[in-house]
């Protein structure tokens, strides 16, 4: 049985939209060995419907020349949460149907390894809500937004967390690592 690893770009004050906002700091050598190690664990991807559009097409394109994750992203199998479309055509993509807790635990059950999960922010926060996400990997980046949608909106129930490891990196983004304590 796999478990669920997310990772996620995130600001001081929580928000997790577009990470445009994180070219102002270099994706270092230590930041991309960090992104490794959860990777290199992980057997399938799942992603929702918004993610996989804004990923397939720059990373379908992309070699191991251009980037050391590409064969990771186009060579493992990917599930996609998605109610409104009918084909994939990113390779190894297979339509995992409308969101549906059942479906991501025999999801779990299935893949032979562990499954990471990037971005797609409203099947994340469902994921939380329903205590499937087995790790949670922040890059912290020190700034704010203001604005923006949030990891845990204002109305989430409250959860607690373990921190398993923590990394600050040169320009003050951190990697911290949590596993929830508290399911639903």
């Amino acid at each position: 049985m796999g478990a669920i690893l997310v990772h996620e770009f995130i600001t001081a004050d929580g928000v997790i939209d577009d990470p445009a906002w994180s070219v102002d700091y270099e994706f270092t050598d230590a930041m991309n060995d960090a992104l490794t190690g959860i990777t290199e664990r992980c057997r399938a991807i799942l992603l929702g419907r918004t993610t996989y559009q804004h990923f397939e097409e720059p990373w379908s394109q992309r070699t191991d020349a251009d980037d050391p994750h590409s064969s990771f992203f186009n060579d493992t199998p990917k599930y996609v949460v998605t109610g409104t479309l009918d084909s994939l055509t990113w390779r190894n993509s297979t339509i995992l149907g409308p969101y549906d807790p059942d479906a991501i635990r025999r999801l779990k059950d299935q893949v032979d390894g562990d499954i990471f999960t990037s971005a797609s922010g409203t099947l994340v926060r469902a994921m939380l809500a329903d205590g499937l996400v087995d790790e949670l990997n922040l890059f912290l980046y020190p700034l704010t937004r203001g604005q923006g949608p949030r990891l845990f909106p204002a109305d989430a129930p409250p959860r607690k967390m373990r921190l398993e490891s923590h990394r600050a990196f040169e320009h003050g983004v951190l990697h911290l690592t949590y596993r929830p304590l508290s399911r639903p």
